[in-house]
């Protein structure tokens, strides 16, 4: 017996090898990963084109390792961008114009179809703008929320210390403190927002009334200066448009799955979105750069 166990261990790889072989298999990861085109998205309904091109498997068709990077902030989005760690950036006008005013050279991949809405908590019984002094309003810095936050303030006609603006970075936490009556009004975009109204929230602003399409996608431009980063940008964007296509076609009811899978949201929002069309890729307008630009 004592030989036969002697006998399986000396055929077994030694500790050293197992070391080596666990760091080829890190490096041969690591390797791959880093030539892959990667996009970072966030559980909201603009990245849903993203999110079915890869349950389709259609960046794959088309012969390209297109990965997508999850983060539920898009504070941790956009740093991934800066620091390289992704390609593609879903994110928003204001963050993306702020960053340029800080000298970083950003390109736009295109526009998405995203808006905001300032949702208030029914229990507060704020329905206009002028009745959120003393309130505060749940944002994160420097992005769409905190322009639209500000937006709403000076339309309120209140003192911009009437209002307080409270940093609360991850959308979902936003939605429960609304929920939980722990926030007086935030801002939030699909399909967070549909879960806010269908917990009876106050719509007290919305960027569609203001006609205002702050969502983009970003990257930054000397990253995909070579022959091979611009190959995958062609699949990028083939993918997106045939996942645009798809989703116009069948709805969003038919991907309501992915959309409680990947938001994080319960079934009843994800049937209750309203029709949203998505569009192909498309440089955001003049318009609304310069809207983010004079923030």
């Amino acid at each position: 017996m004592l030989l036969l166990v002697s006998m399986l261990i000396a055929c077994g790889p030694s500790y050293e090898e197992s070391r080596r072989i666990g760091k080829a298999e890190k490096d041969r990861l690591r390797r791959e990963d880093s030539l892959a085109l990667k996009v970072g998205v966030l559980p909201t309904l603009d990245c849903l084109p993203f999110y079915v091109a890869k349950e389709y498997c259609l960046f794959d068709s088309l012969k390209a390792d297109i990965r997508l990077k999850t983060y539920s902030k898009q504070i941790d989005c956009d740093e991934a961008l800066l620091h390289n760690q992704v390609e593609f950036s879903v994110t928003d006008l204001v963050k993306t114009e702020h960053l340029k005013r800080s000298g970083v050279a950003i390109g736009y991949l295109t526009a998405t179809n995203a808006y905001w809405q300032l949702v208030a908590r029914r229990m507060a019984r704020i329905k206009q703008l002028s009745q959120l002094k003393d309130k505060m309003i749940a944002m994160n810095r420097y992005s769409a929320a905190d322009y639209l936050a500000d937006l709403a303030i000076k339309r309120s006609k209140l003192k911009s210390d009437e209002v307080f603006k409270v940093q609360i970075n991850d959308m979902n936490i936003r939605l429960r403190m609304l929920i939980n009556n722990e926030m007086d009004a935030m801002l939030l975009t699909e399909p967070q927002a549909t879960t806010a109204r269908l917990h009876h929230a106050n719509i007290l602003l919305d960027t569609r009334d203001e006609a205002l399409r702050l969502g983009v996608i970003a990257y930054l431009p000397k990253v995909l200066a070579d022959k091979r980063r611009k190959q995958q940008r062609q699949v990028l964007e083939q993918g997106y448009n045939a996942a645009c296509d798809s989703i116009n076609k069948y709805g969003l009811n038919h991907y309501a799955d992915l959309i409680v899978k990947y938001c994080h949201v319960d079934a009843k929002t994800a049937k209750s979105l309203p029709k949203l069309k998505f569009e192909h890729i498309a440089s955001p307008k003049m318009a609304d750069i310069k809207a983010a630009q004079a923030y």
